[in-house]
């Protein structure tokens, strides 16, 4: 089976694409699609994993991860999303799609090591759980198109924007604490 659709989540994400390309095509309705990679920054919502595992240390609790954890993500500061959609109105090609990503492959497995160090902990802070169904193992995207097309380049360094990312949560508990009764892990 393709990787195309394995899960709800990513069958929803391939249907919007397809349904914005049948509006370009059959009414001309000026439109763009961005496809981007995962995304980190202060002030996301605690269900995302860079979240997720941060508060969870923050209150002394143990980071669940996936018993297969080498599914690999693209790790991208929100502020290089949020230009590089700003460019991509006022620049991209009508009918185009344009992929977002910085070409930063961790997984989970890293993530969580970085954490610990950051932390100061040791391994005794994960907890292995069962596998999703229908996991992907990698996301990675060719950026060639956005980066040649328009120039766009990341700009937010991941160490710079994971340790600021890190420090938020920790300076801004009364933010978080009450989202983390709603936070299943969702990467």
């Amino acid at each position: 089976m393709s990787q195309l659709g394995r899960t709800p989540y990513n069958a929803s994400k391939a249907g919007s694409d397809l349904a914005v390309r049948a509006y370009f095509e059959t009414f001309k309705l000026p439109c763009t699609i961005s496809n981007c990679s995962n995304n980190y920054v202060p002030y996301q919502f605690s269900e995302k994993v860079i979240p997720y595992f941060t508060v969870r240390l923050i209150d002394g609790n143990p980071m669940p991860i996936y018993r297969n954890s080498l599914n690999r993500r693209e790790w991208l500061h929100v502020l290089d999303h949020c230009r590089a959609i700003d460019l991509i109105l006022k620049n991209g090609r009508i009918g185009e799609t344009y992929h977002v990503g910085s070409g930063l492959e961790l997984d989970v497995e890293e993530i969580a090591g970085r954490l610990i160090r950051n932390f100061n902990l040791d391994e005794s802070c994960k907890l292995y759980v069962p596998d999703r169904p229908g996991h992907d193992r990698r996301y990675l995207l060719d950026t060639d198109k956005i980066e040649t097309e328009l120039g766009w380049h990341p700009e937010v360094d991941f160490e710079t924007g994971f340790a600021e990312t890190i420090a938020w949560y920790r300076q801004n508990e009364t933010w978080w604490q009450p989202l983390m009764e709603c936070s299943p892990v969702n990467e």
